[in-house]
């Protein structure tokens, strides 16, 4: 049986360890995965570890959606602002509590 190719969100912690997985299996990186590697050294805030657990929080927030729980573990936001720039696009609007709610788990996770 063949495998199916799924594709689903992953954080900027975990693309940069896939990348450092392929630079160390292969020696050589295309163009695109030095220019992607280097841009997860620089943005990239936590460890894989502690970003699967932020995600794994954030998941049980009812109201986000996937991508928007990998957007908040990439971002880190730490002022309301913050959150509500990451939502200025979308159609829904959170509230007060939610936005404290988000605050206070990755607070847990990220110190600046």
């Amino acid at each position: 049986m063949a495998e199916e190719n799924v594709v689903r969100p992953v954080s900027l912690s975990e693309v940069k360890s896939i990348l450092k997985k392929i630079e160390k299996e292969r020696g050589e990186m295309l163009y695109e995965q030095k220019i992607a590697l280097e841009h997860a050294h620089t943005f990239a805030k936590m460890p894989v570890k502690k970003t699967t657990d932020l995600v794994k929080e954030l998941s049980k927030l009812e109201f986000l959606q996937e991508i928007h729980v990998y957007k908040i573990a990439d971002i880190l936001p730490t002022t309301e602002d913050d959150i509500k720039t990451i939502f200025a696009k979308e159609r829904m609007t959170l509230g007060e509590n939610e936005i404290k709610n988000i605050l206070e788990i990755v607070s847990k996770y990220y110190i600046e």
